[in-house]
């Protein structure tokens, strides 16, 4: 039976719940995600949108391109802490969510299962001979899924 996650932003106003695990786990080393994240990479946990219940305060979201793909991407309007963002197309939504894993209540889980766009790590970032590296982006079905804590 999946675990329930629950998590929220930095002032507690946005709220989720998610009946699921996660589908994926990964660091995103691009150099969009480390503008957003302020760091040298972003993680992201690729939850099934269906699982995903908001709770509190709505919040808001902006599109930006990337990566060949459109995003929403999902912040609390009160203290601007990203949640989640989520694919789209044309044709429509991604049936996931990628959330922003600190913002879970419980991380002690967090691990990546790979780490992509490597080609933009930072210099001192070293990777173990254990670690799944992409290059770039690679498709759904060639990125790790997640195997539990």
């Amino acid at each position: 039976m999946a675990k329930i996650h629950t998590g929220g932003c930095q002032c507690g106003a946005v709220r989720y719940e998610i009946r699921a695990d996660p589908i994926m786990v990964y660091a995103c080393h691009c150099s969009i995600c480390q503008r957003q994240s302020g760091s040298a990479f972003a993680m992201a946990a690729a939850f099934p949108g269906a699982a995903f219940t908001m709770l509190g305060t709505p919040p808001a979201h902006f599109i930006r391109q990337g990566h060949g793909r459109k995003f929403r991407c999902y912040f609390c309007p009160q203290c601007g802490s990203r949640i989640y963002h989520q694919w789209f197309t044309e044709d429509g939504d991604t049936p996931f969510r990628n959330i922003k894993p600190g913002t879970l209540d419980d991380r002690s889980w967090l691990r990546p299962g790979c780490h992509v766009w490597t080609e933009n790590a930072q210099s001192w970032i070293r990777f173990s001979d254990d670690d799944v590296v992409f290059a770039q982006q690679p498709s759904l079905d060639q990125m790790p899924r997640f195997q539990g804590p």
